[in-house]
């Protein structure tokens, strides 16, 4: 009995570490990339252009995935074709939920005043949800600006 005894204890002793380990492993990984601050630079449509812009958006949630959404700040600055993504999404249901989804994980929209200007386009009817605090002067002035403020800058 007392063999019995010293192996469940050494089993469980053997399991302790185990999980120790294996807790020590899935901390490693998710503090791998540490916080980050991101701007998606988005101003063409590819070939087809819901299908391109469902893409970059991909891009965006498997960052977002990676790093973890505590540990991510991501602004998405949208000018000349850009703004289509936008404009699709207010017939494109899908494009809809894609981007309702990430403002729900706190990506900030931003979109070009100089774009809107020169297209005469109208955020409050031609754009899915955008609003006058998501209105930037100029999208490629925003995107230097943020990498001055210490955002990576994501082609995608």
């Amino acid at each position: 009995m007392t063999i019995l005894k010293m192996m469940r204890g050494a089993l469980a002793v053997g399991l302790a570490a185990l999980t120790l380990l294996s807790a020590g492993v899935a901390t490693a990984e998710s503090d791998r990339y540490g916080k980050q601050k991101v701007v998606y630079h988005i101003n063409g449509n590819g070939g087809e252009a819901d299908k391109a812009y469902r893409g970059a958006l991909r891009n965006v949630q498997n960052h977002i995935n990676a790093v973890g959404k505590d540990n991510i700040e991501v602004k998405v600055v949208l000018h000349g074709n850009g703004v289509g993504l936008l404009q699709n999404a207010m017939e494109n249901e899908q494009l809809q939920m894609d981007v309702t989804s990430l403002r729900g994980q706190n990506v900030s929209f931003l979109v070009c005043n100089n774009t809107l200007t020169g297209r005469d386009i109208d955020y409050e009817t031609d754009l899915f949800e955008v609003f006058e605090d998501q209105i930037v002067p100029s999208g490629v002035a925003e995107l230097s600006y943020l990498q001055g403020q210490g955002y990576t800058y994501v082609k995608p």
